[in-house]
C-alpha cells in the first residue's frame, strides 16, 4: 500500500499563490492515478484536480490550478494561482490504481486559508 502526506498549506491573501505537495511512500507513485480534493466547512468534499495520463479540473479552479507529478521524486503537486476566499478548505490528495472508481488511499489533508 501507499502512504500519502500533503504539505504546503498556509494562509494567503486573495490573489496569492500556493503550491501543495503530496509525498508518497511505500510504493511507486507511478502506479497510481492521483486526485486532489478539498473540503470546506459545512460542504461536501469535492474533486478539484485529477492526473492520470491526462489532467482534468473542476470548473471552479480551471485556469487557476495546475496538477503535476514527479514520479522520480514520488511527488504530486497542486499549483494554485489567483486564490480566492472560496478556495479556503482542507486539501487532500488521494490515489487509486484504476482510472475510475473509489480512491484507495488518502492523505491527512493540509489547510489552505485565503483571506480577503
Amino acid at each position: 500500500q501507499v502512504q500519502l502526506v500533503e504539505s504546503g498549506g498556509a494562509e494567503v491573501q486573495a490573489g496569492g499563490s500556493l503550491r501543495l505537495s503530496c509525498a508518497a511512500s511505500g510504493r511507486p507513485l507511478s502506479m497510481y492515478n492521483m486526485g486532489w480534493f478539498r473540503q470546506a466547512p459545512g460542504k461536501e468534499r469535492e474533486l478539484v484536480a485529477y492526473i492520470s495520463r491526462q489532467t482534468s479540473y473542476a470548473d471552479s479552479v480551471k485556469d487557476r490550478f495546475t496538477v503535476s507529478r514527479d514520479n522520480d521524486k514520488n511527488l504530486v503537486y497542486l499549483h494554485m494561482n489567483n486564490l480566492q476566499h472560496e478556495d479556503t478548505a482542507v486539501y487532500y490528495c488521494a490515489a487509486r490504481i484504476t482510472d475510475t472508481g473509489a480512491y484507495n488511499y488518502w492523505g491527512q489533508g493540509t489547510q489552505v486559508t485565503v483571506s480577503s
